[in-house]
């Protein structure tokens, strides 16, 4: 799990920093702008590391399943050879997704100067920006993000299936609140995470809405990466009860000046 983890963080990270400068940026003065080579490096790293994030957390489902229906043999199905490859899985369909998807959108017939309505170069601002019909791309990235977000979501709701069942075969109540609670987070961060991306890259382009497109962008952008750390470090009772000590200090302390 933690292994995933670490993975997970360095998404997080890197998400964050392909876009938050160069938004903080332009939200300084009056420049506006980026260059084409920024626009095409910004949109490269955002849909490779978006298609990656989508895998991982799948991959994080099935060590889940694995850890709650099958705890005997947990060290041996998620060994160190096939937590790796999973993990390497992830990052080469993520970036081959990226690969394929960023020189079709950059490469649309933009006709001229073109603003691009949004805080970062991301596909459907991109897509609405072109000249000519883009149903042919739409199409494509329909079809990749069956595979990249549609179905990974579809394997994690399979595998909480399979979680919920084994949890309420187990007899006592501090046994099934033990297994929630290993998979509270994951699912946490799932459902903050796929709700947005599915809105916006299974209707992408002139169909999807700028304004809510913004808000979504911005939601998983910044909100979903600031959050993750909470709630993992949240349920760990020792980081719980160093937050509580410190709150109370910060307490004391107010009462005492």
């Amino acid at each position: 799990m933690y292994f995933f983890l670490t993975h997970l963080s360095f998404l997080d990270l890197s998400f964050t920093t392909s876009s938050i400068p160069q938004l903080l940026y332009n939200l300084n003065g009056r420049d506006k702008t980026i260059s084409y080579t920024g626009c095409a490096i910004q949109l490269f790293i955002f849909l490779g590391l978006g298609g990656v994030e989508c895998l991982l957390l799948a991959v994080m489902a099935y060590d889940r399943f694995v850890a709650v229906c099958k705890p005997l043999r947990y060290m041996v199905i998620m060994n160190p050879q096939l937590c790796l490859g999973l993990v390497s899985l992830a990052w080469g369909c993520g970036v081959a997704n990226s690969l394929i998807m960023s020189p079709m959108t950059l490469r649309l017939p933009r006709c001229g100067y073109q603003k691009v309505d949004h805080f970062l170069c991301e596909m459907p601002a991109l897509i609405r920006t072109a000249c000519v019909n883009t149903a042919a791309i739409e199409g494509i990235a329909f079809i990749l993000a069956i595979g990249i977000v549609l179905s990974p979501s579809v394997f994690i709701l399979v595998s909480y299936a399979y979680i919920v069942r084994a949890v309420l075969s187990i007899q006592s109540s501090s046994g099934r609140h033990k297994a929630f609670n290993t998979c509270g987070s994951h699912l946490t961060v799932v459902s903050l995470f796929y709700g947005n991306i599915i809105y916006m890259y299974m209707q992408p382009g002139a169909s999807s809405s700028k304004d809510q497109g913004k808000f979504l962008t911005l939601f998983y952008n910044i909100v979903t990466p600031l959050l993750n750390p909470l709630i993992y470090t949240l349920r760990n009772k020792e980081v719980k009860g160093a937050l509580r000590r410190l709150i109370l200090v910060n307490l004391s302390l107010r009462k005492k000046l």
